[in-house]
């Protein structure tokens, strides 16, 4: 079972990925950490530290749950994926997702008000140009995960994220049977 979750940020990504891989008893995969050296998200690796940790987990784990890409920096990575989920949300929700988490890994410092009178910050900010980016090459952006699913080689799988953990656990682990019978 190779399984990688893509989507916005603040889809849940993450979050279901962990889940998945405590029920099906698997290695959970947070591409996160190959990019940030801590849970600030302020200072990344190097490519080349990056393609180690990447290598190192390929070598280690046969079955996998992976939650985000790693297109940007490794294009040809996961590229062996049993099935490719395409996690989506209502925006204002995602939004919303997005400030609590703010706030509760920065505190209430964590967010600022704009001249409109809405909390926001530089990630918050960058995190609304999920949709406006044109360009595959923009990393973490809609652009990047429809070239990945108009070029995924596994089947795609696209659901709405606003579904309870237990119900999109339930769907992808059903389109992965449905898929690849008799497989483990």
């Amino acid at each position: 079972m190779k399984i990688q979750i893509i989507g916005a940020s603040g889809t849940g990504k993450s979050t279901l990925g962990q889940y998945i891989a405590e029920k099906e008893l698997v290695k959970w995969i947070d591409t996160d950490r190959y990019i940030w050296q801590d849970d600030t998200f302020t200072k990344d690796y190097a490519i080349p530290e990056r393609l180690k940790r990447y290598q190192n987990d390929r070598k280690l784990f046969k079955d996998f749950i992976a939650s985000g890409s790693v297109f940007g920096w490794n294009p040809e990575g996961f590229m062996d994926r049993d099935l490719l989920v395409f996690l989506f949300l209502d925006e204002d929700l995602r939004m919303e997702r997005l400030k609590k988490r703010e706030i509760e890994r920065g505190g209430d410092s964590a967010l600022i008000f704009d001249e409109n009178g809405e909390q926001t910050n530089e990630f918050i900010e960058w995190c609304k140009t999920y949709y406006n980016a044109q360009k595959p090459s923009d990393i973490g952006t809609y652009a990047e995960h429809r070239y990945q699913i108009e070029h995924s080689v596994s089947p795609v799988l696209k659901l709405n994220s606003d579904n309870s953990l237990e119900t999109l656990h339930h769907l992808i682990i059903d389109a992965f049977h449905k898929q690849y019978k008799g497989r483990s």
